[in-house]
C-alpha cells in the first residue's frame, strides 16, 4: 500500500507547469517542424504526447504507463491512418517512462527489439536532461523505419493526416 501511495503522490505532485518546463513552447514549435519534415519522406504519421502524471483512474488501478500510451494512441487517432502506419512517442514525466506505440501496418515490419532500442536512446538523452535531443533522435529513428517500409512516392499525394505539434496531457 505504501508504494501505491508514493506513486499516487508522485503523479499528483507534477502538473502542467512541469511539462512546460521540460518541453517549453519554443521546443514544441521546433519539434512540430521536425515531425513535419519527417512526414514529407514517408506516408506514416508521427505523434508526440507528453504528460506529467497519470490520471487518478489509472493510478487507482495501478496501471502501467504502456496502458496509458495505448489509450492515448487511440484517443489521438494515431491508429486511424490510411495505411495503418502511425507511431506515438509517449513520455510520462512522473515515472520517467517512455513508450513507443506503432500501428499494425508498421508493427508487422518492425520487431520489438527495434522499438526498445529507440526507447533506450531516448532514455539516455532524457536522463541527461536533453529532452529535445532525445525526441528529435526518436523522430529520426522512427522516420528511418517509416522511410524503409512506407516511403513517400515522388509526386504522389501525401496528406498530413494528424497534427505535427506535440500534444500534452
Amino acid at each position: 500500500m505504501g508504494k501505491r501511495l508514493q506513486r499516487i503522490f508522485r503523479h499528483r505532485w507534477l502538473d502542467e507547469s512541469d511539462t512546460r518546463r521540460a518541453i517549453p513552447p519554443a521546443m514544441v514549435e521546433r519539434l512540430a517542424q521536425h515531425v513535419a519534415q519527417s512526414e514529407k519522406r514517408h506516408t506514416g504519421e508521427v505523434r508526440i504526447y507528453v504528460e506529467a502524471g497519470l490520471p487518478l483512474s489509472y493510478l487507482w488501478r495501478d496501471a502501467a504507463p504502456r496502458e496509458r500510451a495505448i489509450a492515448m494512441f487511440g484517443k489521438l487517432g494515431v491508429w486511424d491512418t490510411e495505411q495503418n502506419n502511425g507511431v506515438l512517442i509517449y513520455l510520462l514525466l512522473a515515472e520517467h517512462a517512455i513508450e513507443v506505440v506503432a500501428d499494425r501496418g508498421l508493427s508487422r515490419h518492425v520487431g520489438e527489439s527495434q522499438w526498445r532500442e529507440i526507447v533506450a536512446h531516448m532514455g539516455g538523452e532524457f536522463r541527461a536532461g536533453r529532452y529535445e535531443e532525445g525526441l528529435r533522435q526518436a523522430v529520426d529513428e522512427v522516420t528511418a523505419l517509416l522511410v524503409r517500409h512506407f516511403p513517400a512516392a515522388p509526386g504522389a499525394p501525401n496528406p498530413n493526416e494528424l497534427p505535427d505539434r506535440p500534444a500534452f496531457g
